[in-house]
């Protein structure tokens, strides 16, 4: 089971929240802009793709997502972002990749190496964690959305991996060449995913407890809410209910 994914879940229902602060639609356009350097048209790029499909999904306006394409391919005068992926520790030695994009490496150099140092954590060097991680396309469907042995033969007729039971949700895997064609399947079957990205899985977990739980989704928040950063993956995994008390006094 995946403290990961409960938190993601726990992400998007509080994701009103962040839309307020601008977070979501940061981000969103960042990865559009970079996704957008490969190609324009979305149809010929699956990163650019994906990542419109994301935009849709938290009801960002067209004319965003246009000239977000227009400062990536260059139609239009942007910000040129580099893309860095940071690993390190947390609490009880879990795994963390943080992915950014930035047009101050050392601003956020700085700012990643405080949110470890100040939440029980610490930056470790290039590939001490990485692999410990897979990319995958990554699904998550409540459980009163849609049956397991349902849900079951639509992935595996469309190509996903594996369907894993994690609590209150089913966690779909699929490699990422086929993860649209999954995600689609899932969706014409009139079943709405919880969370649905491309991102890094890890292989094995680690469970964390009481205060060392806490620290973790402190270390969590303040990772999240440097205005860089993109993603961050780990290894960690927590009881739901401590999961539920922690974030809900966040």
């Amino acid at each position: 089971m995946s403290g990961h994914s409960k938190w993601a879940t726990i992400k998007h229902k509080k994701g009103a929240l962040d839309a307020k602060r601008g977070k979501i639609f940061t981000r969103l356009i960042k990865e559009i802009t970079i996704a957008a350097k490969s190609g324009g048209d979305p149809e010929k790029n699956p990163r650019l793709r994906t990542a419109v499909a994301a935009a849709k999904a938290e009801n960002m306006p067209a004319d965003n997502i246009k000239r977000a394409i227009q400062r990536g391919t260059g139609e239009l005068p942007g910000v040129s972002y580099e893309e860095i992926t940071f690993e390190g520790y947390g609490p009880g030695g879990v795994a963390i990749l943080v992915e950014v994009s930035t047009d101050n490496r050392n601003r956020t150099v700085s700012e990643i190496r405080h949110a470890f140092s100040k939440n029980g954590g610490n930056m470790g060097e290039a590939g001490s964690v990485a692999w410990m991680f897979h990319k995958k396309g990554d699904i998550l469907v409540s459980k009163s959305a849609a049956k397991e042995d349902d849900l079951m033969n639509i992935i595996l007729e469309a190509g996903a991996d594996d369907l894993k039971d994690d609590g209150d949700s089913w966690e779909v895997l699929t490699d990422p060449a086929v993860y649209e064609k999954v995600l689609e399947a899932v969706k014409a079957a009139g079943i709405k995913p919880d969370v649905a990205e491309i991102g890094m899985v890890p292989q094995t977990y680690t469970k964390l407890e009481g205060h060392q739980a806490g620290t973790m989704i402190r270390l969590l928040e303040a990772l999240e809410d440097a205005d860089d950063v993109q993603h961050v993956y780990s290894n960690f995994d927590i009881d739901q209910k401590q999961l539920e008390e922690v974030t809900a006094s966040s």
